[in-house]
């Protein structure tokens, strides 16, 4: 009898919301979908390889629905929480439409791909709902920044909303993922960073908040038994002195040296910290491997020669 081979392992990429909207672009659907192109295109080649996971941010499009719902005032306004469900559906299909598309150009026709809207539970106690840290929507110069009647933070790219973003609990259809991935599928999932809610007895109420992507898919990775947990977004990897004349990439970092940089205050809130936060827990919780790698150099990180590496050691 011929040996049943090994299952593929399993690969889990995280693309930031800010990779689909590059510095500078108005944010159109075309743009979208074009930008898109740069990671699908490698993970379709990776799908060869590994069983592929794909979550995804949504703080631009997150924030730009907020701004759309502000504009108007002739239709009831929408909690975050169901926004959030709205920008899985919408970047999901955009998702799927595009590695579809790249599987197609391969040859490859018979992939099964799904996009699953996913929760994410959290807990009501957590102190992040008395403080919006989660930068959602555009960059805003100072100026603008101060006349605005919502909170904001400065963000390498300019001062942007921030909204409450707890932290992540447990995924709740962690067995429905852990199934498809048995089964070969590409899942696209806990876009966002989930849709949040709290367990209400048997059943879960949707909660005002962002969840930070990052830190959903370590939390998703350890629960599913993820082998490698890239990251991609649109800067090479992990800096010292981000933007300063001694700026300085680490292509490797242990968990006890990425410690010490969060006490020396070398991230910010509201970019990479949560990057490197998720890394950590992945890595420090049994993960085999976490990358954090700019989104065109997705492969690379995978063949270890892009992106900065975490060793728990």
């Amino acid at each position: 009898m011929k040996k049943k081979a090994d299952p593929k392992p399993v690969l889990l990429v995280a693309l930031g919301g800010n990779a689909m909207i590059q510095k500078g672009q108005a944010g159109t659907v075309e743009e979208q979908f074009d930008n898109l192109k740069v990671p699908m295109n490698q993970i379709a080649g990776l799908s060869r390889d590994y069983r592929v996971i794909i979550t995804h941010g949504n703080g631009p499009q997150v924030g730009n629905l907020l701004l759309q719902q502000e504009c108007c005032d002739t239709v009831p306004r929408l909690p975050l929480e169901i926004l959030v469900a709205q920008t899985q559906g919408q970047i999901g299909y955009m998702i799927e439409s595009t590695l579809d598309e790249a599987l197609m150009a391969m040859g490859v026709n018979n992939q099964p791909l799904v996009s699953l809207i996913s929760y994410v539970v959290v807990d009501e106690t957590d102190k992040a709902f008395k403080s919006p840290s989660k930068p959602v929507g555009p960059a805003f110069t100072k100026e603008k920044a101060a006349s605005l009647p919502y909170p904001t933070i400065k963000t390498p790219k300019g001062y942007r909303r921030v909204v409450v973003s707890p932290k992540p609990v447990t995924i709740v259809e962690k067995r429905e993922i852990r199934t498809l991935i048995g089964a070969e599928f590409i899942v696209i999932c806990c876009g966002g960073g989930g849709i949040p809610v709290v367990r209400a007895g048997r059943t879960f109420d949707g909660v005002d908040a962002v969840i930070d992507k990052d830190l959903a898919s370590a939390r998703l990775a350890e629960e599913v038994g993820v082998d490698l947990f890239v990251m991609a977004t649109d800067v090479d990897g992990v800096a010292l002195n981000f933007g300063k004349p001694d700026e300085r990439y680490l292509t490797s970092v242990s968990l006890a040296e990425s410690a010490k940089y969060i006490i020396d205050g070398h991230f910010s809130a509201g970019a990479m910290l949560p990057k490197v936060e998720a890394a950590m827990q992945f890595v420090g919780s049994g993960g085999k491997r976490a990358v954090i790698t700019r989104v065109d150099r997705i492969v690379d990180a995978v063949a270890g020669t892009a992106g900065t590496e975490f060793v728990n050691h």
